[in-house]
């Protein structure tokens, strides 16, 4: 589970796309050795610390483009985990990076300002060279006769003069080597003291290197223990990132891993078989082993790189055509065609033939599932495939396999598959399946799986079937999970007299007479496409009892799938109705909500219109009043008509308003009892409906001697009479 949490982290890190966990441009072997190097006390190389200078580069830009993604989100930091936190502990020597880029170059060469004394002595070695060099061409020169045959040449570091012939050097000097058809090669004496100091020179030279590199291995020895964990660390994620690699390449999924307490409480909740298989697509906690549409990886990877190789066939052939026809300015044109057209078919063909996806489905319940089918109907490809897929679990690597997969924790994978005989060790193939079944046995334990191919195959068929039987009851109750395939129908009855089998079986193309590699639950290997007549001499020689068993199996199998179907019927049915009746919950909420809504902005209109009206009843009286005060002459009755005349035609208007929007408003809303006038008068803090403003008030007080009420519509207060409102 770890390594899945470390793989599903780099997945993220690929998706995020900031990340570059490719570690190819670091040369983990070198820094092995710089570290051995460094414990030693003796300085790295060049090389060396150029590559120590890489890894410590990659893993301080990891962290920094950690850093950026958790400041951009901070949710990053949870999805990277547990790989943020690897990342964030890493201890970097940044200042060990900044001097070996001061004093070296990319390919591990010392710089000539790494230190004062290396300089001088570069420069040295220059001179003397180049006085070495003008001394070797003014001897050469001297005697143009031999000039021609001579030549220089460096022996061990020492500069000479070598003839092209065998015969001896006019020259003063020591004679280096000489005959064996290679020439003569002479140190001039002349030479002799350059060489020497060129030597020197050159000591000094390898002496201040050697001192620069032993000052980084110093640095680098003061936090060699953070280097060497940062190195075990990056390898570790690179480990990681090739899981992640691999998983995202073929389109893995990442396994639910079930472990041997959860399937036991599985077991415990009493759920039944027939519910456990009620659907495929139910909850894949109902499961020990739930892979949809699983592909065996190698078969993925083998129709991948033939699919390549023929695209890259008709790709070179195309541009091989088109090559030939620009340099020979015409081509033959039905070669061609046909050469292209046939490489087209190919890649048509590799389009086509994909991997077949096989489903496995094992209830929780089951400890043994039976597989039975023709040959090369795909019955071993089964197994390997939820072998490896079990593997690639515990690996940390994805499953090639549709979502939701769910596979148990195996602390072992056990397989018997192939032909096990031995030459050497006097076994026959029967005698060779026994053994490495009795090994099985001896090292399976109850949280293993086992895989038996051919079980029982390989002797007397009743003999076989009555072994084959006794190994699957006795793995049925010593591993937990038992996958085996076979040809004896004895195995596919094991189902109905002993809990925790299970039948299936490869289909097979009746019309087309080939397998289809795909798996038939709980139907063994009957009436596969064999004519009748085969079939029915076939009842007759191995008796009648067990065709009787088969039909019983096969009668089970169609009610049972029968059950599975109108279960599933009735649970598509549930769902609708379900939906259903959510939607018109949904819809008479919205109704209420809209009938609501128009209530409240007509009350609200209305309330508007009386404040208008209310406002300009008052601006009348005031003006009114203010004309009395000032004792001028005014028509009172005028000014009365024209009063009721502006306010009743602002009524009006209001009224055609209502008018208006009435069939907006629900009926319910509108509907006023027509009841009789009350004797009785209403309580404070009660609603009543007043007709002249043909809305609701408040009653805020009840004066009972006078039978007035005081009451408030909106911003407006008003006495009123008994008669002038209604309860």
């Amino acid at each position: 589970m770890r390594l899945l949490s470390e793989t599903n982290a780099a997945v993220e890190m690929h998706r995020h796309g900031g990340f570059s966990l490719d570690l190819s441009g670091v040369d983990t072997a070198l820094v092995k050795s710089a570290i051995q190097r460094a414990r030693r006390e003796l300085p790295m190389s060049g090389h060396e610390a150029i590559a120590v200078a890489s890894l410590l580069q990659f893993a301080d830009a990891l962290q920094l483009n950690l850093r950026a993604a958790i400041k951009e989100d901070a949710d990053w930091h949870r999805r990277f985990m547990p790989l943020s936190e690897v990342i964030m502990e890493l201890i970097i020597n940044r200042p060990l990076i900044r001097s070996i880029q001061q004093v070296l170059d990319e390919d591990g060469s010392v710089k000539d300002s790494a230190s004062p004394l290396l300089k001088r002595s570069r420069e040295q070695v220059q001179i003397l060279e180049k006085r070495l060099h003008e001394m070797m061409d003014k001897l050469m020169r001297n005697d143009r006769n031999e000039s021609s045959s001579l030549e220089v040449s460096n022996v061990n570091g020492r500069w000479c003069i070598k003839s092209g012939m065998d015969k001896l050097i006019n020259l003063n000097g020591l004679l280096i080597s000489s005959g064996s058809g290679n020439g003569n090669v002479m140190e001039p004496l002349a030479a002799v003291p350059l060489n020497d100091e060129l030597q020197r020179a050159r000591g000094l030279v390898a002496k201040a290197e050697e001192d620069v590199l032993l000052m980084l291995t110093k640095k680098m020895q003061m936090d060699l223990d953070e280097t060497e964990i940062l190195l075990n660390s990056i390898i570790q994620l690179d480990m990681i990132n090739a899981r992640a690699t691999y998983s995202l390449s073929y389109g893995g999924t990442c396994p639910d891993l079930l472990l041997l307490e959860e399937k036991s409480r599985i077991l415990d909740a009493g759920t039944s078989l027939s519910e456990h298989k009620i659907s495929k697509s139910s909850n894949s906690m109902e499961w020990t082993l739930f892979l949809p549409k699983a592909y065996h990886p190698l078969l993925v990877q083998q129709h991948r790189l033939n699919l390549r190789k023929a695209q890259k066939d008709l790709s070179s052939a195309a541009a091989e055509i088109g090559r030939r026809k620009m340099q020979a300015g015409m081509s033959n044109k039905g070669e061609s065609e046909i050469d292209l057209v046939t490489l087209k078919e190919r890649v048509a063909a590799f389009e086509q033939a994909k991997p077949v996806a096989v489903d496995f489905f094992i209830s929780s319940e089951t400890k043994v599932l039976v597989i039975t089918g023709p040959n090369t109907g795909g019955k071993t490809v089964c197994l390997k495939t939820i072998g490896l897929a079990a593997l690639m679990a515990k690996s940390g690597l994805y499953i090639l396999s549709a979502e939701s997969v769910r596979i148990p924790w195996f602390d072992s994978v056990f397989a018997d598959i192939g032909d096990e005989q031995s030459l050497s060790q006097s076994l026959s193939t029967f005698s060779g399946h026994l053994k490495q079944i009795s090994d099985i046995q001896s090292k399976s334990t109850k949280q293993s799986l086992v895989l038996l191919d051919e079980v029982g195959a390989g002797t007397n068929p009743l003999e076989g079937a009555a072994l084959g039987m006794s190994l699957l009851e006795s793995f049925a109750n010593g591993a937990l999970l038992t996958i085996a395939t076979t040809h004896h129908g004895e195995l596919k009855t094991l189902k109905y007299s002993t809990a925790g089998f299970e039948n299936a079986c490869m289909e097979f193309d009746e019309v087309n007479l080939k397998p289809t590699y795909k798996i038939l639950w709980g139907i063994p290997a009957e009436r596969l496409g064999l004519p009748g007549t085969i079939v029915n001499d076939a009842r007759e020689l191995y008796g009648s009892a067990s065709a009787e068993i088969n039909e019983l199996i096969t009668d089970m199998e169609k009610y049972k799938q029968d059950f599975r179907e109108l279960h599933r019927d009735s649970q598509s049915y549930l769902m609708l109705a379900r939906d259903l009746h959510r939607k018109l919950l949904a819809a008479r909420r919205r109704i209420e909500e809209q009938r609501i809504t128009q209530k409240n902005k007509m009350f609200r209109e209305i309330s508007e219109a009386a404040a208008a009206a209310r406002s300009m009843l008052h601006k009348r009286v005031r003006k009114f009043r203010a004309s009395q005060v000032q004792h001028q002459p005014i028509r009172v009755g005028t000014s009365a008509k024209s009063l009721a005349a502006e306010l009743q035609q602002i009524l009006d208007k209001d009224s055609k308003d209502l008018v208006q929007r009435k069939s907006t408003i629900p009926s319910k809303a509108l509907k006023q009892s027509s009841s009789e006038k009350k004797s009785e008068l209403p309580a404070v803090g009660a609603m009543i409906h007043v007709p002249s403003l043909g809305r609701k008030a408040t009653v805020l007080k009840v004066d009972c001697s006078k039978k007035e009420i005081v009451v408030q519509a909106g911003n407006m207060k008003m006495k009123l009479k008994l008669d002038e409102f209604r309860t």
